[in-house]
């Protein structure tokens, strides 16, 4: 067949031989570049998962914080799969190198009681919040099941189990030990689950007394984590003395004009001030210039001439000789 084309491509219409190399080279080039992003074997070294009851809204908080594994090309194609009845995820971003989150764009696809959540990332590090409104009430007492959908590797997954306030007889499975109460006043379960292989799934129940319907967010105290000091910034600071400096700087110049105002009045009009020398002493022009030692000087300007001068070499004056 790869002869027989051969053979025939000198006696074909140039226009149809390029056609054939067009769609050759279009093949080609599907077959030798990926499709999209997506990398086979894709994985993550590490998952954080937060669930929170009844924090700001009745149901429960679910928090994923992925960190990719470090072998991963990027950018990467990904698909997270959460509760249908939980909707679209409240928020997804990435973590950018200076620590802040910054929000993707992502699409959504209803496949029964889950959600394809895919979307595409640049950077390791991703956090995808959603709230499942799946939270089973009877009276007082409280239930809730969460599943983990294993569709990628994960080298260590950590479970977080934040307890609502007036929650009471928590129970959890499995067990995370016993809570720590942090910061916020709140107590936290933890603990570390270890590896999961992908298409491995996790199951975490949680049990609780709760006589009201409070949310954690409206009783948390805001407590700063350092004292309150009232700082300045340098602009304002800057603002506030200007005027001084400008006052300062106008007083300066007011009080140097006058010194040198003062000074050069009074060597124009005030005494004279003492030189190194004195001036030639003028002698009136009908006075007969004096002669001293044999030197004769200038009736004009009084400067001295030589014995054989007639004219004066400073002024040029018409020397009197007798």
């Amino acid at each position: 067949m790869q002869r027989n084309l051969v053979y025939l491509l000198p006696f074909m219409n140039r226009n149809i031989v390029i056609r054939i190399l067009i769609i050759l080279v279009f093949f080609s080039l599907i077959v030798i570049s990926p499709t999209g992003h997506a990398q086979d074997g894709v994985g993550f070294s590490a998952v954080e998962v937060d669930i929170w009851p009844e924090y700001d809204r009745p149901g429960v908080l679910v928090i994923y914080r992925i960190t990719l594994s470090p072998d991963i090309i990027l950018p990467v194609d990904l698909s997270i799969i959460i509760p249908s009845e939980a909707g679209e995820p409240s928020a997804l971003a990435v973590k950018e190198a200076d620590g802040g989150l910054f929000n993707i764009a992502f699409t959504r696809q209803v496949s029964g009681e889950w959600s394809i959540v895919s979307f595409t990332v640049t950077m390791p590090e991703i956090q995808l919040e959603y709230y499942n409104p799946k939270l089973e009430k009877e009276n007082t007492h409280r239930r809730f099941e969460f599943y983990w959908q294993g569709d990628y590797d994960v080298d260590e997954l950590s479970i977080q189990v934040q307890q609502p306030v007036g929650a009471s007889n928590m129970l959890i499975k499995p067990s995370l030990g016993d809570g720590v109460t942090s910061q916020d006043g709140l107590v936290y379960y933890t603990s570390q689950v270890g590896a999961l292989t992908a298409g491995q799934t996790f199951t975490l129940t949680l049990e609780y007394e709760k006589s009201s319907d409070d949310l954690s967010a409206g009783n948390l105290e805001i407590k700063p984590s350092a004292p309150i000091t009232t700082l300045v910034s340098p602009q304002n600071n800057l603002m506030s003395v200007l005027p001084w400096i400008l006052g300062t700087l106008g007083i300066i110049l007011i009080l140097g004009g006058t010194l040198w105002y003062w000074q050069s009045g009074k060597g124009k009009f005030g005494i004279n001030i003492p030189r190194s020398r004195k001036k030639a002493r003028r002698v009136a022009p009908d006075t007969v210039a004096a002669h001293e030692e044999g030197y004769i000087y200038c009736q004009n300007c009084g400067k001295r001439a030589l014995p054989n001068d007639r004219f004066c070499r400073v002024c040029g004056t018409k020397l009197r000789v007798e």
